[in-house]
């Protein structure tokens, strides 16, 4: 039996994803609780709702659904709030949509990876250089602010050193499916509310792997510096985090947010692995 997620329920899991993300206490992030850099929660749920169609487009190519999703999100929110989501999600969705008698959710995705090509990195290119995001910098291949060379397979294969989005590409999500996934899921069975759980996974991310938007911003030292800080607050989110934990993260969230630090690369990784929990269920469905 073959089975595939339809457009209207991708959009409405990736929409589904960003509010959850954003109703929980995610310390450096913009969420409910506090706004930071700039940025209000209503920023990310305008871009949200104007993504979401770009992003679930049937039979769309994985760079043109990131072209005009992030298009379509700086147009509603007039700064860059969710490239590195669309980024990440994009391929998720063209693996749901696909047709296909597997149900596995990642084997599609190596399938949808393994066909990027060059147009799709010129189309992902524009979109990156139309956000504009913070330390994006220049690079001496497959530079986004030239014509594409390379497929958008090879162009993230040489940003992975240095960016986790990129490597993400390359080790078929393997942050998402083997780090966060399993720890969102087991979090949720025993969190209070499903906003702890995603609290729980923002802090099992930030403690486990550095992040690169840190890194670009303000170097490897003070990502590290991060990494540390929420492993000393382990108590508070581990096994998972509780609503006695909210005053100490929420301190520790103001701290970061004091500095200028933003862990954007989490909220990302955050984002989707919510979006790819929502899609795994829906295949499953689809098919069984």
């Amino acid at each position: 039996m073959t089975g595939f997620v339809p457009a209207r329920e991708i959009a409405e899991a990736f929409a589904a994803a960003c509010r959850l993300e954003l109703a929980a206490l995610k310390p450096g992030n913009v969420h409910v609780h506090a706004a930071g850099h700039g940025m209000e929660t209503e920023h990310f749920l305008r871009s949200a709702a104007a993504s979401a169609p770009h992003i679930a487009a049937s039979g769309m190519p994985v760079g043109t659904r990131v072209r005009r999703a992030v298009e379509a999100s700086v147009a509603v929110a007039g700064c860059n709030t969710n490239l590195g989501i669309i980024l990440l999600c994009a391929p998720l969705a063209g693996a749901a949509g696909e047709t296909s008698a597997d149900p596995d959710l990642r084997a599609r995705l190596s399938r949808v990876l393994a066909g990027l090509d060059q147009t799709d990195a010129s189309e992902a290119f524009a979109a990156i250089a139309h956000a504009n995001p913070g330390g994006l910098g220049r690079s001496d291949a497959a530079d986004v602010t030239e014509p594409a060379t390379v497929t958008l397979l090879e162009a993230m294969r040489l940003a992975a050193d240095r960016d986790r989005i990129a490597l993400a590409y390359i080790t078929n999500f393997a942050d998402i499916f083997e780090v966060g996934l399993p720890h969102y899921r087991a979090a949720l069975a025993s969190a209070e509310t499903p906003e702890l759980a995603v609290t729980t996974l923002h802090m099992h991310y930030l403690a486990h792997i550095p992040d690169t938007h840190i890194c670009r911003k303000f170097g490897k030292d003070v990502a590290r510096s991060v990494q540390e800080d929420a492993r000393v607050l382990a108590a508070q989110w581990q096994p998972v985090a509780s609503s006695a934990s909210v005053p100490v993260l929420l301190e520790f969230d103001s701290r970061l947010k004091r500095a200028g630090i933003n862990p954007g690369t989490t909220a990302d990784f955050v984002v989707a692995t919510l979006f790819t929990d929502r899609l795994m269920k829906h295949l499953a469905s689809s098919i069984g």
